[in-house]
């Protein structure tokens, strides 16, 4: 099952048959994901922590990237969350991470020009939700990532690439790699997807595979 793709909605049903049938809450889910995303970090990235940043957005997607902040944070690292979401907006799962993360005291902000001096960007704003063009504050910041010389590494997906297709929606992340979850993606295998993710590292139950 290693070469399996999956569409969004796909994935969609994975994790709601996993939290409501099975019984593994999200949070779970959520904390597995992002120690997969810490461990790629860790292990192929170690020359690039100086100074971390990790752009999260409101969602669930937001939330994995708050615990891989936290994740890192604890292993010593010098992590610094980049808000660009609505607060109104945010997921529970993402409320439960962001209150965690200010008991750890890991600096909190929303602008912008912290990623200037970033050596490396974890993007966790999207995931595999985006199905409209990415405007606004999301563009800014996605526009802002690609203009560093930061490793950047992608939660799930590539900010701004369509899960189903690999195209850009408007603009997207340019990823030097991307840890996704259970499965791989369609949009990871096609059109710009394919170059935008970078390398591809899959993290589900028998452990982490790179594709590519």
């Amino acid at each position: 099952m290693i070469d399996k793709l999956v569409t969004a909605e796909e994935m969609r049903h994975y994790d709601s048959y996993t939290i409501n049938t099975i019984g593994i809450p999200s949070l779970v889910l959520m904390e597995r994901a992002s120690l997969a995303v810490r461990d790629e970090i860790l292990h192929a990235f170690p020359l690039n922590l100086k100074k971390v940043v990790v752009v999260a957005g409101s969602g669930n997607n937001g939330g994995d990237g708050l615990a891989v902040a936290r994740l890192l944070h604890i292993a010593g690292v010098q992590v610094t969350i980049l808000n660009v979401g609505n607060p109104a907006h945010a997921s529970a799962e993402h409320q439960t991470q962001d209150k965690i993360c200010r008991y750890y005291k890991i600096p909190l902000t929303t602008d912008l020009t912290s990623l200037n001096d970033a050596t490396l960007i974890v993007d966790a704003m999207f995931g595999i939700g985006i199905d409209r063009p990415v405007k606004g504050r999301y563009a800014d910041a996605i526009t802002a990532i690609n203009n560093t010389n930061a490793i950047i590494i992608a939660v799930d997906m590539p900010s701004g690439i369509n899960t189903d297709t690999g195209q850009v929606m408007g603009v997207a992340v340019k990823a030097n790699a991307t840890v996704t979850f259970a499965y791989n993606k369609v949009g990871l295998t096609q059109n710009d997807g394919a170059t935008y993710a970078g390398r591809v590292i899959v993290a589900n139950d028998m452990g982490t595979y790179a594709i590519n």
